[in-house]
């Protein structure tokens, strides 16, 4: 056997396998897009060998139907898509189809279920199969409550097959995952394969108990006056069937690739998992000329987005410690691109989400990474187990000072270090923060300073033992610091060859001099002392107090002695406070060395007032967005989330927490979920950020 029929040979044999566990077994061995290169190594090897490109899986539709269900023949074929990876791709498809128009919508990653109606009610339903044959899963899609079993409305042909995809929702499927394995039952690793399983249960009823949902997208038998696809979907979203309302008609091929740019942007903000966008001749009459191929139509294709979702291995799962003490179990994970940029840990909360998602250190695991989101576990790839992972064990003590871990308050599901002064990944972290946007903003005080400034390395004490040191900080004090070598692949300290860590001058060139990073430290906290007051409440950490609450009470009150001297009571009642918060503010105050904190920077020269501030309640802001509530939700791309619920403060409004009817408009970024699905549901303008900074614009002129 030659070289390249032994290469076909290998990809056809992990194709139909990876086929088999997706379509049969609801498993996903490898990544959509490892799929897709597989795919088209294959293709491309077919093309060029055509003598080996008979009884091939590039010739069929993906999958079969299992033998738990009873076969259904398709009356009419159910196909697959070609696929396009490129705009010279797509264009190169739109050439081919002389043009437009064209109908856009999201390709959403469900399983593909026909549904058939006669005379308006629904007497079948069957998954694709081979797309020939199918599953019969009528009892079950029965159950899903979006689907009508009687058409509304009148004119229903005779016979007709729907076509459409049934899915869970991004939330649904963390739910769902959740109770499998507080049930003791295996996860399923995404989305896609949780619908396909809940669906293709032998006991309806337990598919009753799942939310699934289904938007339909194509038709099949029915020989109606309509002439183009976005008209037939206009008749079935009147016989109230559920259409997607994301699709949209472009006349050129430019405009439809616009398309694809804008949904790829707005993905992570949809409620459920899409992997591209669908092109569709629009006029139903092109469509029949330009007809179909064995396993794809010529006058559809599916541009695929980047992957947003790989497979890779969890190597680890360590715990960091935060600025208020709170131990978060972290995943180390095998470096992977995702959504353009490489992965190497992804946050696991706390101790219950890990069990919620039946994650085993040395898993494959689905890792989702929606545009600027963090890093998400999905869950295991349970079939590929081979007995050597292992559970996490949350430990019982702080791993970097020993202290005892527990919840700081009954029924806290988060474990918390108590030793908020001594321990040193309490400190780092505050320091850090200190220096974040959201506190002081000073540039040269990231993580990197703050751990050079933090950690104990003897026989050097470091320089800061408490944020009280910060703004006392001099030259003499820096010069000195050493700072850890860390292995960039592990983030652990190096050793040299007798074992000792390596360490490097942090704040000194080598003949001793100052570094940059020093004179520029000493200048930026020289200017952060008459920062605005709310700022330097917000870097004292305490509690709940963040950018929006800071600034409420800093403008209520004027200073932070009027703010630790106020009541419970007088806290509470300022806007967007809450008795939470101002017993957080009152148990922080209490502590002897938080007060010497506000001591020592007053006596540094750090401003705790407002100037000119008349005292409590005496300053009324007033601006564009006066007596409005807004929702601030997602990702920012051009300031954090906290910075513009203030810019929101700044202009009057109130920058809310949750949405309701009384919600003005609410800005969403990528990211954002029941938040946004919330707005929609009850008919609340919702925005994007650069219409929000176009508002903002407005209050200047």
């Amino acid at each position: 056997m030659s070289n390249v029929a032994q290469r076909i040979e290998e990809l056809r044999s992990q194709i139909e396998r990876h086929r088999n566990a997706y379509y049969l077994e609801n498993e996903t061995l490898i990544s959509d897009a490892e799929y897709d290169v597989l795919e088209k190594e294959l293709r491309q090897l077919e093309l060029e060998h055509p003598e080996y490109a008979l009884e091939s899986p590039t010739q069929k539709v993906g999958g079969a139907a299992s033998e738990v269900f009873s076969p259904v023949r398709h009356r009419e074929q159910m196909l697959s898509l070609d696929n396009a990876f490129s705009e010279e791709e797509f264009m190169a498809w739109a050439q081919r189809v002389e043009g437009g128009p064209f109908l856009c919508e999201p390709k959403i990653d469900g399983l593909a279920v026909s549904l058939t109606y006669e005379n308006g009610v629904l007497t079948k339903a069957a998954t694709r199969g081979d797309g020939e044959v199918g599953e019969d899963v009528t009892a079950n899609v029965l159950t899903i409550k979006s689907i009508p079993h009687r058409l509304a409305g009148t004119n229903h042909p005779a016979v007709i097959e729907i076509r459409g995809e049934v899915f869970y929702g991004i939330e649904d499927f963390a739910q769902l995952n959740a109770s499998i394995v507080a049930g003791g039952g295996k996860p399923f690793a995404n989305p896609r394969n949780s619908a396909s399983g809940s669906l293709r249960q032998k006991d309806p009823s337990v598919t009753a108990s799942r939310p699934l949902r289904m938007l339909v997208h194509g038709f099949a038998l029915w020989q109606g006056e309509i002439a183009s696809q976005s008209a037939v979907y206009a008749q079935l979203k009147q016989w109230g069937l559920p259409t997607t309302d994301r699709f949209e008609v472009k006349d050129t091929a430019s405009e439809a690739y616009q398309y694809i740019q804008a949904l790829n942007q707005q993905r992570a903000q949809i409620e459920h998992e899409i992997d591209g966008v669908v092109i569709k001749v629009d006029a139903l009459s092109r469509q029949q000329e330009l007809g179909k191929t064995s396993r794809a139509p010529r006058w559809a294709i599916a541009y695929k987005f980047p992957p947003e979702q790989v497979n890779t291995k969890l190597l680890d799962i360590r715990i960091s410690i935060g600025r208020t003490g709170r131990a978060t179990p972290f995943a180390v994970l095998a470096p992977v691109v995702v959504a353009g940029s490489e992965v190497e840990f992804a946050t696991l909360h706390n101790q219950d989400q890990v069990k919620s998602k039946g994650v085993l250190i040395g898993d494959t695991i689905v890792l989702r990474k929606a545009g600027d989101v963090i890093p998400e576990i999905l869950g295991p790839v349970a079939s590929l187990r081979d007995g050597s992972e292992r559970e996490f064990v949350m430990p019982n003590t702080c791993p970097e000072c020993g202290t005892q871990l527990a919840p700081a308050t009954e029924g806290d599901v988060d474990l918390r270090c108590s030793n908020s002064q001594s321990c040193p990944a309490q400190l780092r972290e505050r320091i850090a923060y200190i220096g974040s946007r959201s506190a002081l903003d000073i540039e040269a005080l990231g993580y990197v300073s703050a751990t050079a400034l933090t950690q104990p390395l003897a026989p050097l004490k470091p320089a800061l033992i408490s944020e009280a040191d910060l703004f006392d900080l001099t030259l003499e004090h820096l010069l000195p610091i050493k700072s850890l070598v860390l292995d960039s692949d592990t983030g652990l300290p190096k050793h040299d060859s007798a074992g000792n860590p390596k360490v490097v001058d942090f704040f000194a060139k080598k003949d001793g001099s100052p570094a940059e990073v020093a004179l520029k430290l000493l200048a930026n906290l020289e200017e952060a002392k008459t920062k605005p007051l709310w700022r330097i409440l917000v870097s004292l950490s305490i509690r709940h107090v963040g950018p929006v609450a800071a600034r409420s009470l800093c403008d209520h009150f004027g200073s932070l002695d009027a703010i630790f001297a106020a009541s419970i009571e007088e806290l509470s009642a300022v806007e967007g406070v809450g008795q939470t918060l101002a017993q957080s503010i009152h148990h922080w105050y209490s502590e002897p060395w938080h007060k010497e904190i506000v001591d020592r920077w007053r006596a540094a020269g750090v401003q705790l007032e407002i100037p000119g501030h008349q005292g409590p309640g005496s300053v009324v802001k007033s601006g564009i967005f006066t007596g409005m509530s807004i929702v601030i939700t997602g990702t920012m791309t051009s300031m954090t989330r906290e910075e513009a619920e203030a810019k929101v403060i700044e202009q009057g409004g109130k920058a809310a927490s949750s949405v309701s009817k009384k919600t003005n408009f609410v800005v969403a970024g990528p990211g954002a979920g029941t938040k946004l699905s919330k707005a929609e549901e009850l008919g609340v303008e919702v925005i994007d950020e650069a219409t929000f900074l176009a508002r903002l614009a407005d209050s200047t002129k």
